[in-house]
């Protein structure tokens, strides 16, 4: 899920308000808690100015940045945190399932590497 969802970030966003990380990388090490050893409990996370959302706060947050037709999925917010979460957890967990998995990470393009941190 994680790189379909960066392969859809960067083509709807094609301004670049919004900057990747890779959970493993700097960025993340300097603004994230630390991450949950076991790698199936890792999330999303969003990082404005003022707060640091995670899970369905964080897909949220990308969907209201993001605005135009996307700011539509930011109306889940109306659903409690933990159902919305819960069923992030699910859609995160058989992932592989629903979209399919490749066999290596995503490594950005020439054009690309300027939307991504490090």
């Amino acid at each position: 899920m994680c790189n379909g969802f960066v392969d859809a970030l960067l083509k709807i966003d094609p301004s670049g308000q919004i900057l990747i990380a890779p959970l493993q990388g700097q960025t993340a090490q300097q603004y994230l808690p630390p991450l949950p050893l076991n790698r199936a409990e890792w999330s999303i996370y969003y990082l404005d100015n003022t707060h640091l959302y995670q899970q369905s706060d964080a897909f949220i947050q990308i969907c209201h940045r993001l605005g135009s037709i996307w700011s539509i999925f930011s109306l889940i917010s109306f659903i409690p945190r933990s159902v919305r979460d819960k069923l992030y957890r699910l859609i995160a967990r058989h992932r592989y399932q629903l979209l399919g998995r490749r066999s290596t990470c995503r490594i950005p393009s020439e054009q690309e590497k300027i939307r991504f941190l490090p």
